[in-house]
């Protein structure tokens, strides 16, 4: 069983690029603490690479931004190239198959400012009256 789940924040804004055959892939890291700090008292972090095919590629390069925090679900995937010196480069990276958009709605430089995240806080209004009229009611 290959399966991972992730919870971190983006270190810089999506990569959206395409294949020759024009199939969207976007690229990501998400920065994750780890549980535990080191000797000096501080909190590590591991980096760990995300990338998303196709429509998940165009959700994530458009709702996505560095410093937003997201839940990938995927699996891990390890891939082998020749750099331009002929030495092979292993990469590891998480090929993401669901992507969730988390955190605050109006996140200080948020794309939700700009009115375009359907995924914000659904709570965001709690404590606030509703108007609501017996009409609206479907019993």
């Amino acid at each position: 069983m290959n399966r991972v789940i992730l919870i971190g924040n983006l270190t810089k804004d999506p990569e959206l690029r395409y294949t020759p055959s024009g199939t969207a892939v976007t690229t990501f890291t998400l920065a994750i603490n780890r549980p535990r700090t080191n000797q000096a008292g501080e909190r590590e972090a591991d980096y760990i690479n995300v990338v998303a095919w196709q429509k998940l590629a165009d959700l994530c390069a458009t709702y996505l931004h560095k410093g937003k925090q997201a839940a990938v679900e995927g699996r891990l995937q390890t891939r082998s190239y020749d750099n331009k010196e002929g030495k092979k480069v292993y990469v590891t990276e998480v090929v993401a198959e669901n992507v969730q958009f988390l955190g605050a709605r109006n996140e200080q430089g948020s794309r939700s400012e700009r009115n375009d995240d359907p995924f914000g806080d659904p709570f965001a209004d709690a404590g606030k009256p509703i108007n609501i009229s017996d009409d609206d009611l479907p019993f």
